[in-house]
C-alpha cells in the first residue's frame, strides 16, 4: 500500500496499552490490534479475531528489535527463565495441590525482505513447564506475544497480501474461565491462510479465510479429580477443525474518525462425539476513533448466530443468537502513565456445553515509576452462562470469574529484565464445586539481544 511505505511506528511504554500508532494507511484501516491479547477468545466472531490477532503479529514483526545482521536477515533470539509458585495448580475447592513449576523458554524471531516491499518473518517461542512435585502436568508449550509461526508479506499497488501459518498453546487452566477443578487443561491451535486488503483511499476492502485445528493436549481418559470438576470428562471436546471467513469494508469520515461493515462466517466440526458441530455468523458494524496521538477509542457492534447440527451422542443441539458489543480504548497522557480497557459481551464456543454467553470487563495500568523500574497492573471479570446444548447432568448454569495481577519489572543493566509477577483468580459457581481461589507468585529473568 503507498501509505504503507511512510508508515513510522510509535510504541507506548507499556505493554498494556501496545497498540500500533503507526501510518496512515494502518490508523485509518487495521483493525484494533489494542486489547486482541485477551484472556479467552470468543468464536462466534473467530475469524474476525483470528484476523485481527494476525494483523497484531505483523505489526511487531515491523518493530522486531535486531541483534544479529547478515545483510537482510534480521534475527533476534530472546532466552528467559520464571520459577513460579502456585497455590492451587487443581482449581479445586477441596484437595487442594500447590507446587512451584520451572519456565525456561526460548523465543526466535527472524524476518528477511524479498524485494523492496515483501517481507517473510518466522517469529516462534518455544517453553517448558517442569512441575517439581507433579510432573504428570509437566508439557512443552508453543507460544509468543505476537504470535508464533510464519507469515509472508506481499505489496502489489495498492492491495497488500498476508499468507501465513499461526500456532499456539493454552496450558494455563486458570486463564479458561470455563474451567475448574482440574489442572490438565491445554490446547494447541494452528491456524494457516490469507487476507488481502485493497486501499482505495477512502474505502478499504478486507477479505481473509483461515483453516483452523485445535486439539486436546491431555485425553480425557488422563482426567482423575472426578465429577464436573474434570470437564465433564470431556477433555476431548476441545478438538476441532474449523473454516473461518471474514470481510470488513471501512471507510474514513475525518482524517481522526474511521468507520465500516465486518461480517463473519465459521464452519466447526468436532473431533469427537460429546458436543455438537457449529456454524457461526456475525455481521456488524465498527469504528477507531483517534482523537490524539496516543489517544485510541474502537467500538464495535453486532449481531451474532451460533447454529448447532445434531452429531452429539448425549446433548441436544441448541442455538445460541445474540447480540455482540465491545470497546476497547488505550491512552498514554504523559511518559509515566498509559492504560487501557476492553469491555463487551460475547457468544463462544463452549467446553461442557455447545455455547458460553458472557460479560467482561478488562482495565490494565502500567506505571513508568522510576527509570528502569516499571509497574503493570490488570484486573479482569467474566460474567458467564452456560447457552445451547448441554448434557442434563451437567449442574452448572452460570459463572464468575475475576482477579487481577501485577508485574513489577526491572533493568540492572541493558540487556536484562528482571520481573517479579503476582497472580489472583477467583471463581464462583451455582455449583459449589467448581468453585476455587487461586494465587500465583513468580519471578522472571529475561535476557533480550540488541
Amino acid at each position: 500500500m503507498r501509505q504503507l511505505e511512510k508508515q513510522e511506528v510509535r510504541f507506548s511504554s507499556s505493554r498494556a496499552a501496545a497498540g500500533v500508532w503507526g501510518g496512515a494507511a494502518c490508523r485509518r484501516w487495521l483493525a484494533p490490534v489494542v486489547g486482541l491479547t485477551t484472556i479467552s477468545q470468543g468464536y462466534a466472531q473467530q475469524a474476525l479475531r483470528t484476523s485481527l490477532a494476525g494483523e497484531a503479529a505483523a505489526a511487531a514483526v515491523r518493530v522486531m528489535a535486531v541483534s544479529v545482521k547478515a545483510g537482510d536477515f534480521r534475527l533476534q533470539v530472546t532466552p528467559s527463565l520464571a520459577l513460579d509458585w502456585n497455590d492451587n495448580i487443581n482449581l479445586s475447592a477441596t484437595d487442594i495441590l500447590s507446587d512451584a513449576i520451572l519456565r525456561p523458554t526460548i523465543t526466535v524471531g527472524a524476518t528477511y525482505p524479498l524485494g523492496k516491499r515483501n517481507l517473510l518473518n518466522l517469529d516462534v517461542s518455544v517453553g517448558y513447564s517442569k512441575y517439581v512435585q507433579h510432573d504428570e502436568l509437566s508439557q512443552w508449550s508453543v507460544t509468543s506475544q505476537s504470535g508464533s509461526g510464519w507469515s509472508f508479506d506481499i505489496y502489489i499497488n495498492n492491495c497488500s497480501i498476508n499468507i501465513h501459518d499461526r500456532f499456539r498453546t493454552s496450558q494455563d487452566a486458570a486463564q479458561e474461565s470455563a474451567v475448574a477443578g482440574t489442572g490438565t487443561y491445554g490446547i494447541f491451535e494452528n491456524t494457516a491462510g490469507l487476507s488481502s486488503t485493497w486501499d482505495l483511499r477512502d474505502v478499504t476492502l478486507t477479505l481473509g479465510y483461515d483453516h483452523e485445528n485445535t486439539l486436546s493436549l491431555f485425553d480425557a481418559s488422563s482426567n482423575n479429580s472426578g465429577g464436573q470438576g474434570n470437564l465433564n470428562n470431556n477433555a476431548n471436546s476441545m478438538d476441532n477443525t474449523s473454516e473461518l471467513f471474514m470481510a470488513r469494508v471501512g471507510l474514513a469520515v475525518h482524517p481522526r474518525l474511521s468507520t465500516g461493515v465486518e461480517g463473519t462466517a465459521t464452519f466447526s466440526k468436532r473431533e469427537q462425539s460429546e458436543l455438537n458441530d457449529y456454524n457461526s455468523y456475525s455481521l456488524g458494524i465498527f469504528g477507531d476513533w483517534r482523537p490524539g496521538a496516543y489517544f485510541n477509542v474502537q467500538p464495535r457492534l453486532g449481531y451474532m448466530i451460533l447454529d448447532a447440527s445434531q452429531t452429539s451422542v448425549s446433548v441436544k443441539a441448541g442455538n445460541a443468537n445474540s447480540w455482540y458489543g465491545s470497546l476497547t480504548l488505550a491512552h498514554q497522557p504523559n511518559t509515566v502513565l498509559s492504560y487501557s480497557l476492553t469491555a463487551g459481551h460475547e457468544i463462544r464456543a463452549g467446553i461442557q456445553s455447545d455455547a458460553i454467553e458472557s460479560y467482561y470487563v478488562r482495565p490494565s495500568m502500567d506505571w513508568a515509576l522510576i527509570r528502569h523500574v516499571t509497574l503493570h497492573t490488570s484486573l479482569f471479570y467474566e460474567h458467564g452462562t452456560l447457552a445451547g446444548g448441554q448434557p442434563t447432568s451437567l449442574q452448572e448454569k452460570g459463572y464468575d470469574w475475576y482477579g487481577g495481577g501485577l508485574n513489577l519489572a526491572y533493568s540492572p543493566m541493558k540487556r536484562v529484565v528482571i520481573a517479579l509477577n503476582y497472580r489472583l483468580t477467583l471463581r464462583d459457581s451455582n455449583e459449589a464445586s467448581r468453585e476455587y481461589a487461586q494465587n500465583m507468585v513468580g519471578l522472571q529473568i529475561t535476557y533480550t539481544p540488541q
